[in-house]
């Protein structure tokens, strides 16, 4: 099994998780490079996304997994072959053989930009900087069976907030992202729940590294 970290940046970002499976099958074979397949009744190229996110989210982390006919083609081609075939903003950056099990991947560093029309409130980074070191915090989410309530603050490694100019405020934060996971957009939903003044115009999600449970980053 072979293993490609990407970045997905730029316009490139609104693309779903299924046709992003299906941009890579057919970089592939614009690329001609062969895909094994799955056996069985319904063979299956064997390619996979560790991770799927959510439309609108940039990152430089993604981990793709696949298995190749062409045993001799060296790591460094595929990675040439498939940026020649795939388009902007989707970008293979490292192609390498014996990845870890993708069980193993506990957490998730992101950055998530508040934009705001005239500029940051005043009070807005301490306030939402003590939102966040609160015991518990209880943000609804939408499950498979209906809206959950769930207190996303046991799913916080941790977590800061800086102004990178008058009207944008960035958080950074390192969150679990598997078994369990949170998603980024729980912690603006918290913000809209309890701190509905401090709400921005608008938030941009970006996807920056991901660890094991030991916070070494996980490849």
């Amino acid at each position: 099994m072979l293993r490609a970290v990407f970045e997905k940046q730029g316009n490139a970002i609104w693309i779903s998780h299924l046709d992003l499976m299906r941009l890579f099958q057919r970089a592939f074979k614009r690329a001609g490079l062969h895909l094994k397949h799955t056996q069985g009744f319904n063979p299956r190229p064997s390619v996979s996304i560790a991770l799927p996110m959510a439309v609108g989210v940039a990152s430089r982390c993604e981990l793709l997994d696949f298995e190749i006919e062409d045993e001799g083609v060296a790591c460094q081609q595929i990675v040439s072959l498939l940026n020649g075939a795939l388009i902007p903003g989707v970008k293979v950056l490292e192609v390498y053989e014996g990845g870890r099990k993708q069980r193993d991947i506990a957490l998730l560093q992101c950055a998530i930009d508040l934009h705001y029309k005239n500029k940051i409130p005043a009070k807005a980074p301490a306030s939402l900087e003590k939102l966040f070191a609160q015991d518990s915090l209880m943000v609804t989410k939408n499950g498979k069976n209906g809206p959950v309530e769930q207190d996303i603050i046991p799913m916080i490694q941790a977590i800061a907030l800086e102004p990178l100019d008058a009207k944008t405020l960035r958080i950074r934060a390192t969150i679990c992202c598997q078994n369990p996971a949170l998603n980024p957009a729980q912690l603006v939903a918290a913000i809209a729940a309890n701190k509905k003044s401090y709400m921005p115009e608008y938030a941009e999600y970006f996807r920056e590294e991901i660890f094991d449970s030991s916070h070494n980053v996980f490849r």
